[in-house]
């Protein structure tokens, strides 16, 4: 699914930075099209949220499993998360998918995330 833009409620997630330096990729789109603030790397900003996907995968694991729990604590918004880490990080979803593992009804995983967690019943 490719993320053109927005309804009200919909927050795009994408993978950036430790500097919040929106330089490239999805990054770049939500810096673009959905309010992320250039300087800003974890956490909601405009209609978009931020996770840090280049300090590591330990970092990337502690900000995911942050965002699942911000997503929790909100569930008037619908979430549409891109294939964080899976760009500019260079990361794949098999790595990855299972920090969004126990993500509630209002997060949109990207289908080759939601296929590693079909498989893998959100374990590695």
């Amino acid at each position: 699914m490719r993320i053109d833009s927005l309804e009200p409620g919909e927050v795009f997630v994408f993978g950036s930075n430790a500097s919040g330096a929106h330089g490239g990729g999805a990054a770049r789109f939500a810096l673009d099209r959905f309010g992320a603030v250039w300087g800003q790397a974890e956490g909601l900003q405009g209609q978009s949220y931020g996770i840090d996907t280049m300090s590591g995968l330990a970092v990337f694991e502690e900000q995911a499993r942050r965002f699942v729990a911000f997503a929790a604590e909100h569930p008037e918004l619908r979430f549409l998360v891109t294939e964080v880490g899976c760009g500019i990080a260079g990361y794949r979803p098999l790595q990855v998918a299972a920090f969004f593992a126990g993500a509630g009804e209002n997060v949109v995983l990207p289908e080759s995330f939601q296929a590693v967690l079909s498989e893998t019943g959100g374990t590695e």
